[in-house]
């Protein structure tokens, strides 16, 4: 199996895993909660986003990737990151404008996401990727959309 194959069945695979602990477990827990205690464990997730600055070290280590690409990479997650951490705080303090930072949360993640993936395709990286970067792509970010 070559590289690229490799990375889209794997990421393939963590997304079913992902879909299935969210329909087993996460949505019947939430279905229970408030709207806040619902949110916060879909939020918190996204608070390691910032594992996504490693491209820094993986372009220096031979990942072909463009500067501009890397830095909207990088700098995506690291947004989204802040914003997860922003409105996990504004729900915790039951800020009237808590929803509408977690609505714009999702439209710059849902962004952000697409971008990464139609640039890291139209850049080939995906059958580029190596060691922690390679993790990154097959198990973080299915868990991302």
């Amino acid at each position: 199996m070559d590289p690229t194959s490799a990375l889209f069945l794997a990421n393939g695979l963590s997304f079913v895993v992902y879909l299935a602990i969210g329909f087993w477990y996460l949505a019947p827990w939430m279905r229970k909660k408030s709207r806040a205690e619902a949110l916060a464990p879909l939020l918190w997730v996204h608070v390691f986003r910032h594992v996504a600055l490693q491209i820094f070290a993986a372009q220096r280590a031979g990942l072909p990737v463009s500067d501009s690409l890397r830095n909207e990479i990088a700098y995506g997650d690291v947004i989204g990151m802040v914003l997860a951490l922003v409105a996990l705080f504004a729900l915790r303090a039951r800020s009237a404008v808590a929803v509408p930072i977690v609505w714009l949360f999702v439209v710059l993640t849902v962004a952000d996401l697409l971008n990464a993936a139609v640039g890291g395709m139209r850049q080939a990286l995906f059958g580029s990727a190596q060691g922690v970067t390679w993790l990154i792509l097959a198990s973080m970010f299915p868990r991302c959309g």
